[in-house]
């Protein structure tokens, strides 16, 4: 190892007894060592994710109070279903608690949300937007899920198998492919697979909400469309990523050390280079599930999935922000749980970093 490496005997109790840089073999001296880091790595992010949290909250707050318009005007104004007089709106909007304060609305918002009250949707009958999450959230983490797994089933293997054959006729024709597949829009993909599923196949989903532990079968019938087209062009993403790192990874001294020592090419692949290349593809596999989790408003408009994204985009056109800042919100903190889980996937993949 380096000269800063830990040495075997360090008086610091979570030091490694030895580091192999190369092949990142990390051992503890105990196992309960070995606990106390993890516990200390965990306990370290989930703290950071407190103020995360509170930031992104406040910005959403903020922005749905500086947004131009009156939400009550549009619900209850002229040419609306409703027209209320000023006084009226005055009544409506004490009972909600907009007379008050800024600070006091928004301590009580968070007050509710620790309560489990979300609060009610203004255009769905009084509907809990509490049971509109439950109901409709399931389909999107469905898809979000086998969206991001298509896209390591398809991106890992081609990736490597375009470094490992770097400048073939091999390598040729799977970067056009990953590049035609960036280049197409999910949109227009999911359309494709729409036409040809209906054209060919007969196939006719169904279009009232389904969940996995009512019918199976019917369940996947909504999901397996939108996770395809999404998982193939994030494949294609993630493929171009894990070709790049592969090709960088495979420069490296430990890997040319590897290669004198004998090991034959599959071991220092699986051993050497994809272990140390994987840590950019994960990175971009987080981002990209929290914005599955946000919901895909195209797909789901093409495949009529009633998901959270397609729910947003209607409150969004019928002003109701209520339902808006509270989406946003789960939105935000789906993507912010994403990143402690990236963060932890890290630490597994490369030790260096649950140590330091």
């Amino acid at each position: 190892g380096p000269p800063d490496a830990p040495r075997h005997g360090s008086k610091n109790r979570c030091a490694p007894s030895f580091v192999r840089y190369g092949e990142l073999s990390w051992s503890l001296t105990s196992p309960r060592d070995w606990a106390l880091l993890m516990r200390t790595y965990i306990l370290r992010r989930l703290l950071l994710m407190i103020p995360t949290l509170l930031g992104v909250s406040v910005l959403i707050f903020i922005a749905m109070r500086v947004i131009p318009g009156d939400p009550l005007r549009s619900i209850a104004g002229e040419g609306q279903l409703y027209v209320l007089s000023d006084e009226e709106l005055a009544v409506v909007r004490h009972s909600l608690g907009l007379d008050r304060a800024l600070h006091i609305q928004y301590l009580a918002w968070l007050v509710d949300i620790f309560k489990g009250d979300l609060g009610f949707s203004f255009w769905r009958d009084k509907e809990p937007i509490r049971d509109l999450v439950l109901r409709r959230g399931p389909i999107t983490v469905e898809i979000a899920v086998m969206a991001m797994f298509i896209a390591w089933a398809v991106g890992l293997p081609v990736g490597m198998i375009s470094a490992m054959k770097r400048n073939s006729l091999v390598d040729n024709v799977l970067r056009f492919i990953v590049t035609l597949f960036m280049a197409i829009p999910n949109f227009w993909l999911a359309l494709t697979f729409i036409l040809v599923a209906v054209l060919w196949f007969s196939w006719r989903p169904p279009l009232e909400i389904i969940q996995l532990w009512d019918d199976p079968v019917r369940n996947m019938q909504i999901i397996v469309g939108p996770a395809l087209a999404l998982g193939i062009a994030m494949g294609a993403v993630i493929a171009r990523m894990t070709r790049a790192t592969v090709l960088e990874t495979l420069g490296e001294d430990y890997v040319r050390t590897a290669r004198a020592k004998g090991l034959g090419p599959r071991v220092v692949v699986w051993r050497h280079v994809l272990r140390n290349a994987l840590l950019p593809v994960v990175t971009l596999s987080g981002i990209q599930l929290g914005a599955l989790l946000g919901g895909t408003v195209a797909v789901e408009r093409a495949f009529s999935v009633p998901g959270l994204g397609f729910t947003l985009i209607f409150a969004i056109i019928q002003r109701d922000w209520m339902l808006i800042q509270n989406l946003v919100l789960l939105f935000g903190t789906a993507t912010v749980v994403v990143n402690f889980a990236v963060d932890l996937t890290y630490g597994w993949i490369d030790p260096r970093i649950r140590y330091n």
